[in-house]
């Protein structure tokens, strides 16, 4: 082994070999795309759909090319035999099929992760290799056989060093979005990824330990090693918040990953939004599992006997609807065990049934055909016995039932008789409300007990009719053409004869409530109710699940606190693992640990052990007298942060923290501070960023759940706590407050303040 800068010449031939290679398998990739586009619409229909199939297949192959550009090259492995393994993002082999890159996801790149000193196989080496671009600027060897003639080689050429690619990415400024962790995964983060993907797999974590990275890598690890499986059924992220959602946008894509659905618990029903949001108490009511029953209640209340049922006239026969007939024809209808609106279509027909009967008894004759059709016509098209069957089972959408149920408090204490008075009264709202988040899993489970409006229904059945027979259609255009290579399926077919030839699984699931999901991703999982559980677990019935959180985070009231209590109902005892993070990747110490002893303190349970950097002035203090002081110096100390840290190229975020008490006031000096500490172009082109990619933000602490900063302020911590629902759920607030910089966390606050709470 020679000089450094020998070592970045050599991997710089091996990196661009590469990149030659990525740029090679593109043009070809773009070739055929044009090639089969330049066909047109040219030839038969099954030629012209074959075509289609294709070009979907390069199109998404070059999109899967294109995002896997950044830091393509990031390890190497070397063997006791001299053998080289380059680790970069997707595999890569020559023309001749010999490798030139081994996508981390195989078994064969699993050392790179984890191999130590003690337990390293066959490898004597791990490099790793620092890209700007295309450039190779940097590499550092790790020696794991201390016995190896590498330890000397690594040591004179200046590469021998250990953590420096982990510190040196964790020191860089944020961005706004999350970044992949692929070339510096920790050993206990690869055991995660890589574990089974027919358990739930539970991860615990304190912040910044990486969670949601090891979440959003594990996604893509089992959508490699399980592609046939995952690729049809889909694989659903679900995070607390659409910023959060934003934040992590990118991830997936840089692993060579598309087609994941990301949404939030309010969002996840199609064609629905809920934006207004309840009460914590509210919503810890709505969160409680016996909702379900509620909901329930609230369905069968509406199958039931009418008061008065008709008699109506037919040739002046008197056929009447009789009370016995009605609890029948009910019975009939929920032995079927369909949804409340299909079984209607049972019940219609058996009480239609019974009154034709009724009709035939009074005859002194046999009727004909024509006779009885006419009958029964007469009593369908008859008002008084369709609004009879309206009341003994009335079809319903949704969000009606709900809307009526919690805007009527004597049917919201009928349906859910456990609710105290206080109880109802926080639930009860004005009829229209709009939904908030706390409703949708109520939705959700009102759907699933109801199924799809009538009309909706009606409309579905045609479409699944026409489309069985478009599958029949393309299973025989294929046998008759001799297309059997795998290629082309049926199904494929199908989607060019339906004009959706650039839909993909996500844009499917997205739009059908019914999907089943072949893997669910849960962040924040710990902010979870058991009736949001439900809503998840009717998604993904194999029960396959990564489940990340904190329960020292948790501010909701209704949830989890204890991962065996919420777990062993949803899975079982024995069905799921729990692992646990320990290492703070993202603060300083000095901030670890005095959000952490702030948190044991106030009697949360703490899993982080200890941060892996130190930064000297990483905590700031700041008094003042009042009230009146307070927002000037919280954004004198936020502006300082933003000429620090906030970089015109779009890097570097400082978040204030606040009571929401104190936000709107906060936003608008902030505005000012910027200006005078930037100057006017400075802070004009800041105030015109997205919320949700705002290099300077000021928010109350639910909406920077989940997201990172380079410097945070702090204001007033004493008064968030006050604002909080309960005591547990002000310490998780303010441990949360505390944990989101990577560089510097700077406390403004009134010492009447100070004497409210110690931090």
């Amino acid at each position: 082994m020679s000089s450094y800068a020998s070592q970045l010449e050599e991997e710089q031939r091996a990196v661009s070999r590469a990149y030659d290679r990525l740029d090679a398998l593109r043009a070809e990739a773009r070739e055929r795309l044009d090639t089969v586009r330049a066909a047109g619409s040219h030839g038969s229909p099954t030629q012209r759909t074959e075509r289609d199939s294709f070009a979907t297949m390069y199109e998404d192959r070059l999109a899967q090319l294109r995002a896997v550009e950044d830091r393509l090259v990031f390890g190497r492995l070397d063997d006791v035999a001299g053998k080289r393994r380059y680790i970069g993002r997707i595999g890569l082999t020559n023309s001749e099929h010999r490798p030139i890159l081994t996508d981390w996801r195989a078994e064969a790149a699993r050392p790179f992760y984890e191999a130590t000193p003690s337990h390293h196989g066959d490898i004597v080496m791990r490099r790793h290799i620092t890209l700007s671009f295309r450039d190779v600027v940097a590499v550092e060897d790790e020696v794991l056989d201390v016995h190896s003639d590498q330890v000397g080689e690594a040591s004179r050429s200046g590469t021998l060093t250990g953590e420096g690619a982990l510190l040196a990415s964790l020191s860089s400024r944020r961005t706004g979005k999350m970044t992949d962790i692929v070339a510096t995964i920790q050993a206990e983060q690869d055991h995660i990824i890589r574990s089974e993907m027919g358990r739930a797999v539970v991860v615990q974590g304190g912040p910044g330990t990486g969670k949601t990275a090891v979440a959003l890598h594990r996604a893509a690890y089992l959508l490699y090693t399980h592609r046939r499986t995952l690729e049809r059924a889909g694989v659903l992220v679900v995070g607390p918040s659409s910023a959060f959602l934003h934040y992590i946008d990118q991830v997936l894509p840089s692993l060579g990953e598309t087609g994941v659905v990301s949404r939030t618990i309010a969002d996840l029903i199609p064609g629905v939004s809920a934006a207004a949001v309840d009460s914590p108490r509210a919503a810890q009511l709505k969160g409680d599992h016996r909702m379900a029953t509620a909901i329930r209640n609230a369905v069968t209340a509406r199958q039931r006997v009418p008061r008065d049922l008709p008699t109506v006239q037919i040739s002046g026969i008197p056929v009447p609807m009789l009370a016995v007939d009605v609890e029948q024809a009910l019975a009939d209808a929920r032995r079927t065990r369909q949804p409340h609106n299909k079984a209607r279509e049972t019940f219609v027909k058996s009480m239609i049934s019974a009154m034709r009967v009724r009709y035939e008894e009074q005859l002194d004759y046999t009727p004909d055909q024509d006779e009885i059709n006419r009958a029964v016509s007469l009593l369908r098209m008859n008002d008084k016995v369709r609004v009879a069957l309206n009341l003994a089972w009335l079809p319903m959408t949704g969000p009606w039932l709900l809307d009526d149920m919690l805007s009527k408090p004597a049917k919201l204490r009928r349906y859910a008789p456990w609710l105290s008075d206080e109880d109802v009264a926080e639930l009860t709202r004005p009829k229209g409300s709009p939904l908030t988040r706390s409703d949708v899993p109520l939705l959700d489970e009102a759907l699933e007990l109801l199924g799809d409006d009538p009309k909706v229904a009606s409309k579905r059945r045609r479409e699944e009719a026409q489309q069985a027979e478009a599958l029949r259609f393309a299973q025989d255009t294929l046998a008759q053409n001799g297309i059997g290579n795998g290629l082309v399926t049926s199904q494929m077919l199908v989607d060019r004869i339906n004009g959706d030839d650039v839909e993909m699984t996500a844009q499917r699931a997205g739009r059908d409530r019914e999907w089943v999901y072949g893997h669910i991703v849960v962040d924040e999982a710990q902010e979870l109710t058991a009736m949001d559980w439900r809503m998840l677990m009717r998604r993904c019935p194999s029960r396959s699940f990564t489940i990340v959180g904190d329960v020292a985070q948790t501010s909701a009231l209704g949830g989890t606190r204890s991962w065996p209590k919420t777990m062993n109902r949803l899975f079982g005892r024995g069905n799921w693992d729990l692992n646990e993070l320990t290492i703070d990747y993202r603060n300083p110490q000095e901030v670890s640990d005095l959000a952490g002893r702030f948190a044991e303190g106030q009697g949360l349970y703490i899993s982080t052990v200890h941060a892996v950097r130190r930064i000297p002035d990483a905590v700031s203090r700041t008094t003042v007298a009042g009230r009146d002081e307070l927002v000037p110096a919280a954004c004198d100390d936020a502006a300082e942060l933003a000429a620090r840290f906030v970089a015109k190229d779009g890097s570097g975020r400082v978040a204030v923290i606040a009571p929401e008490s104190l936000v709107d006031e906060l936003r608008a000096a902030m505005a000012e501070a910027l200006r005078a500490k930037l100057g006017g172009d400075e802070a004009s082109r800041l105030a015109g960023q997205d919320p949700w990619d705002s290099q300077v933000t000021v928010s109350g602490t639910e909406e920077v759940k989940g997201l990172e900063y380079d410097a945070v302020v702090l204001v007033e911590p004493g008064l968030i706590d006050q604002e909080a629902p309960s005591r547990l759920v002000a310490a998780a607030d303010l441990y949360v407050a505390m944990t989101r910089p990577t560089q510097r966390l700077a406390i403004v606050r009134t010492a009447m303040d100070e004497k409210d709470l110690e931090l």
